[in-house]
């Protein structure tokens, strides 16, 4: 399945619940920011070491997927509503992140690329 057939599948369950009217682009930033709460919910107090152990848990993998599957749904419907084609995006933003931040100054650098002397655009 491609994005766009993601997309669609998303587009036809609001569709069919007559959603549409609470899918204003606004409305779907502030629900994909809920989720992406709750996402960061589930290791928020989990030390880095004790992460895999967690994911180990099949509770807590699923409850995982279907946090992750929410901020995707609500990605994927917020780009249809604004016409965004999200994969010539991801494109668009790799190609520029490659000029921001140059192998030669960013590997093994946590640092934002105005810190690294690369390109600002």
């Amino acid at each position: 399945m491609t994005l766009r057939d993601l997309q669609d599948l998303v587009r036809r369950f609001a569709e069919r619940r007559d959603w549409g009217q609470f899918h204003t682009p606004r409305n779907l930033i502030l629900a994909l920011c809920g989720e992406a709460g709750e996402l960061a919910e589930l290791l928020q107090w989990t030390a880095d070491a004790d992460v895999e152990d967690w994911l180990a848990e099949p509770t807590n993998r699923e409850r995982l997927r279907h946090e992750m599957a929410d901020v995707l749904s609500y990605l994927l419907r917020l780009s249809d509503v604004c016409g965004v084609d999200l994969e010539q995006a991801l494109l668009e933003k790799t190609e520029l992140n490659e000029t921001r931040y140059p192998v030669e100054l960013a590997k093994g650098s946590a640092q934002k690329y105005t810190q690294l002397g690369g390109s600002d655009s």
